[in-house]
């Protein structure tokens, strides 16, 4: 399979009402705001897009209107998560009626999997669709993590054609590089402070939450890394690096949307139980945002 997932790919927060509907002309602004300020694809209801949160028929709203406004001019993944591999198959299924170009899948939530049970639930989904498949890998949220034993495996499955790992271990990331490196395989990292880091190892690009709110800053640092900029791709990850760990201060995403917010995109809170950051919280992010330039 040729698709190549590359660049700097913002999981996209998904804009809320006050009741917390979704706000479909703030997710088409979104859009528009991200592709202007030089993304290099979309991720619509991945975990910064709180996808626990949505029906099938709100899921498919969100992938439909995120393609048509994208209207090719980069690719749009799919998240794709669930417990059971019934239930990926069945999302996975939505992500073909409505186009998307690539799916992303998450390992299982609050089952604790064996390596052997990780491979075969991958590789039974990736034989349900043509679709580009793209592993997501993140331990500290679903506490299981894919080895590069089994990365290396799956890889060797046509439609599997990549990992993101939002570990922010970078041993296991090179790992993941060196074992599919002479394999038709690519590499995203998940941990926006490491995006330089894994370039330099040979990972194709990064899906980055803090795009959502620094997409230009975060997508220098890939165009210029790939232009042989390696001072200025540099420079770029330390301005982000800060916006990155501010978002400790709240629940993930609550600082990635009071971000938008602080710039002037009314994406709203995130749904409950997740609450909003305290007023000096706020304040601190606004120093973050400013001294990035960003508001």
């Amino acid at each position: 399979m040729n698709f190549i997932p590359k660049g700097i790919i913002p999981p996209i927060i998904t804009p809320l009402k006050d009741d917390g509907e979704v706000n479909f002309p703030v997710l088409r602004q979104l859009v528009n705001h991200l592709i202007e300020n030089g993304v290099h694809g979309l991720f619509p209801v991945g975990t910064t897009g709180e996808f626990y949160a949505f029906n099938n028929e709100t899921y498919r709203k969100i992938l439909e209107m995120v393609k048509e406004e994208a209207a090719g001019r980069v690719p749009v993944y799919g998240g794709a998560n669930h417990i059971t591999t019934r239930g990926v198959i069945e999302l996975i299924k939505i992500c073909e009626e409505v186009g998307v170009d690539a799916v992303s899948v998450l390992t299982p939530m609050f089952i604790s999997q064996t390596q052997e049970e990780l491979y075969d639930y991958f590789a039974t989904i990736a034989a349900s669709t043509a679709l580009p498949i793209v592993l997501y890998n993140n331990c500290p949220k679903t506490n299981i993590t894919i080895s590069p034993a089994t990365v290396a495996k799956l890889a060797d499955i046509d439609n599997i054609v990549a990992v993101k790992d939002s570990t922010g271990d970078m041993t296991n990331t090179a790992e993941y590089i060196r074992l599919t490196i002479e394999k038709n395989f690519s590499v995203l990292m998940g941990r926006d402070t490491l995006i330089y880091a894994a370039l330099c190892y040979g990972a194709t690009g990064a899906v980055a939450s803090c795009a959502n709110v620094a997409p230009r800053i975060t997508a220098d640092i890939y165009d210029k890394y790939m232009s042989g900029d390696m001072k200025g791709a540099l420079d770029a990850q330390f301005v982000l690096a800060p916006l990155r760990i501010a978002c400790s201060m709240g629940t993930f995403p609550a600082v990635i949307k009071e971000g938008l917010v602080q710039e002037g995109i009314p994406v709203g809170k995130c749904l409950e139980p997740i609450a909003e950051l305290k007023p000096e919280e706020k304040e601190k992010l606004h120093k973050v945002l400013t001294e990035m330039g960003l508001v």
